[in-house]
């Protein structure tokens, strides 16, 4: 069979991997079984011991974005070791403070919401710029987003408007990169997933029950159904995809008035009225 996706002997930054559920994780170990090599960035010390057995003898740096350079330590550390030049970069890192609770949008602090907005979504426009001298002519840059951001769930809070700043910062990142190389940026709108990232969201096993009713399958996407996409936006076979948001979410976001859940609402609405 030929090696359709080319990826092998590549060289690619994964950031983001926290254990085997991660989405980093599925996207780097397919990178991986495609022939290609995968330096990883963790965010701390402690990341990096717990994930010993899972990344023996693979290049691993540690980068906590939430600190002022940490990209550009991390780009020089890469330059330094030889690990050059990128021919693509994975962003998947995303916080947000749940530790009080969850609170109304209108109470968001504003603490909050700016290390959030700088971990999850600034910190890819940082990543861009200190690894653009590294980046291979034509190198690959892919995001993790969610599926919509049209809707408005209210255990997802302030990171609704956090994560359509990062599909914003992907487009003007294209654009600006475009002036001088031809580095692409890309999003998967990932739609909802079992990770251990998604456990910290308040109400999330609610809503990924709902959401698994609502797509055209009756089933979720599995992790590895949203790395195969990322693994296609990483190679050149999507040299035409640049800007753009590829959505993963088995219908959901098409599906709003299944006739099971409406049947379902309806039932629920004529009880309460009894």
């Amino acid at each position: 069979m030929s090696d359709f996706l080319q990826l092998s002997g590549k060289t690619y930054l994964v950031q983001g991997v926290a254990n085997r559920k991660s989405v980093a994780w599925h996207i780097a170990k397919s990178l991986e079984d495609q022939g290609a090599r995968v330096i990883y960035a963790v965010r701390s010390e402690t990341r990096k011991k717990s994930l010993a057995a899972l990344l023996e003898g693979k290049p691993v740096f540690i980068c906590d974005v939430e600190q002022d350079g940490a990209a550009a330590r991390l780009a020089a550390e890469v330059a330094g070791a030889g690990l050059g030049p990128l021919h693509g970069l994975v962003h998947s890192i995303a916080f947000a403070n749940y530790s009080e609770g969850f609170r109304p949008f209108h109470e968001t602090k504003r603490a909050d919401f700016l290390q959030a907005t700088a971990i999850s979504a600034f910190s890819l426009v940082e990543m861009a710029n200190a690894f653009k001298p590294l980046f291979a002519p034509n190198a690959s840059v892919v995001t993790i987003g969610i599926s919509s951001l049209l809707v408005t769930p209210d255990n997802y809070g302030y990171m609704g408007p956090i994560k359509a700043a990062l599909e914003s910062c992907v487009r003007f990142l294209a654009k600006s990169f475009s002036a001088d190389s031809a580095v692409r940026f890309n999003v998967i709108g990932a739609g909802p997933l079992k990770t251990s990232a998604s456990a910290g969201i308040p109400g999330y096993l609610e809503s990924y029950l709902y959401a698994e009713k609502l797509t055209f399958r009756k089933r979720n996407l599995s992790t590895q159904e949203v790395a195969d996409p990322a693994l296609f936006l990483l190679s050149e076979r999507s040299s035409g995809i640049n800007g753009t948001t590829l959505v993963i979410d088995a219908g959901l976001g098409a599906n709003y008035f299944d006739k099971d859940i409406i049947r379902l609402a309806m039932r629920m609405e004529s009880k309460a009225s009894a």
